[in-house]
């Protein structure tokens, strides 16, 4: 063996890179995330929104409103029942919808280019023996493939109200906009009231004393007022302050129905908070921390803060899908004119909800002197937007959930 001399240069050593343990516990948790063949559902299920979401940002649809048709109800003419022949366009409508009852009228390519839909029609006879047509007004479903591209009532018609110039509402344009502002709703809501909470819960927790009585008090306060009543109250009150008309004051009225929600939402995360911080400022990577020198705020951003946020995650995917059945729970009240710039608002809750509001009409409207008009389209494809978007952000929490504790580890 030869022994360099005292004055010769060493040979470099290797350079050993390791990588960061955060890295390596996100590379942990997302092999044991996705072996879990539901919450990789739920995860497709919300790319598939996304993917939806941006697509419709791209379309020339209105931000704010559903766009509005007129069902004409004008097809061949009949002198027993004195209904019109030609087709009349409907000035309080921009875009008309022409329908007809049994076969298409002889102006068909004339005056529609051929686009007529058949509407349901309800003949039924009053106390005086006398023969009515009742028009219901409402499109009846394309579930071909074309329509989705050039037909104006794709999915179907979602309507308000019975009668020769019913207005119409495309359902599928509806569910492409309402995506956008269902995510960005759930998404803003419950974003704010996580990190507010997150912060309020941590300095509560690690400080105790006079600082945690005071502000678990304070959540005690909020915590006993219904979320949907303060929502009613304060949309209602401050509503009235805004303008109606104009952009300003349709987004103005939305950011007020995102305060609202915040306002009454951060408290769950404070106190959930809250309790996970007063285990982990226990723990003995906390006390290693405080006999380095570390200061309380580097001791609170630094390692109670980044340990503390596994239940947040859970607590947040859950409470992103509840949103939208609050939204809609608000509109079936009545509520709707209050929180949005127009309505019908182009976001799943408020759409479920005019949908049951003109189902229950058109099938009173109907059911009352003759055979009933089921407009089942009208509730089932809102209704399944909904509940796909609630499915999947529950079977991701339960993965993520299942990923993050090693006790729930398959």
């Amino acid at each position: 063996m030869t022994i360099p001399p005292s004055g010769a240069a060493k040979p470099p050593r290797a350079v050993v890179y390791r990588r960061h343990p955060r890295l390596d516990q996100a590379k942990r948790t997302w092999y044991f995330f996705r072996r879990n063949t539901l919450a990789l559902v739920g995860l497709g299920i919300l790319a598939g929104i996304g993917i939806i979401a941006a697509y419709s940002a791209t379309l020339p649809l209105p931000w704010t409103s559903i766009p509005v048709y007129c069902a004409t109800d004008y097809g061949p003419g009949d002198t027993q029942t004195g209904y019109p022949g030609p087709y009349v366009p409907v000035a309080s409508c921009p875009l008309t919808v022409c329908t007809y009852e049994t076969t298409p009228p002889p102006n068909a390519n004339e005056y529609c280019k051929g686009a007529w839909y058949k509407t349901p029609v309800v003949v039924y006879t009053n106390s005086s023996n006398t023969s009515y047509i009742s028009y219901a007004g409402a499109l009846g479903p394309t579930l071909t493939l074309s329509p989705f591209s050039v037909g104006p009532m794709p999915l179907g018609g979602l309507t308000t109200d019975l009668g020769a110039e019913t207005p119409l509402y495309n359902v599928a344009g509806a569910l492409a906009r309402g995506s956008d502002w269902s995510l960005m709703l759930s998404l803003s809501i419950v974003g704010f009231g996580a990190m507010t909470g997150l912060f309020v819960g941590a300095i509560a927790g690690f400080y105790g004393g006079i600082i945690d009585d005071v502000l678990m008090r304070l959540v005690d306060v909020f915590l006993s007022i219904p979320v949907i009543l303060f929502v009613i109250v304060m949309v209602t009150a401050l509503g009235q302050l805004i303008p109606v008309h104009g952009t300003s004051g349709a987004y103005l009225k939305l950011l007020l129905l995102i305060a609202g929600f915040v306002i009454i939402w951060w408290p769950f995360y404070a106190r959930l908070v809250r309790g996970q911080v007063l285990v982990v400022r226990e723990q003995k990577y906390v006390e290693a921390a405080r006999a380095s020198g570390a200061s309380k705020g580097r001791t609170l951003l630094r390692h109670i803060i980044p340990n503390s946020m596994y239940p947040i995650f859970i607590q947040f995917s859950l409470d992103v899908g509840t949103i939208p059945l609050l939204i809609g729970a608000l509109v079936f009240l009545g509520f709707g004119p209050e929180m949005f710039p127009a309505v019908p608002f182009p976001e799943w809750g408020a759409i479920t909800a005019l949908s049951v509001e003109d189902l229950t009409v058109d099938m009173l409207g109907s059911c009352y002197n003759g055979p009933c008009i089921i407009c089942w389209w009208q509730l089932l494809f809102p209704g399944l937007a909904l509940f796909f978007f609630g499915i999947s952000v529950n079977l991701l929490s339960d993965g993520i959930r299942d990923a993050l504790d090693p006790r729930l580890r398959r």
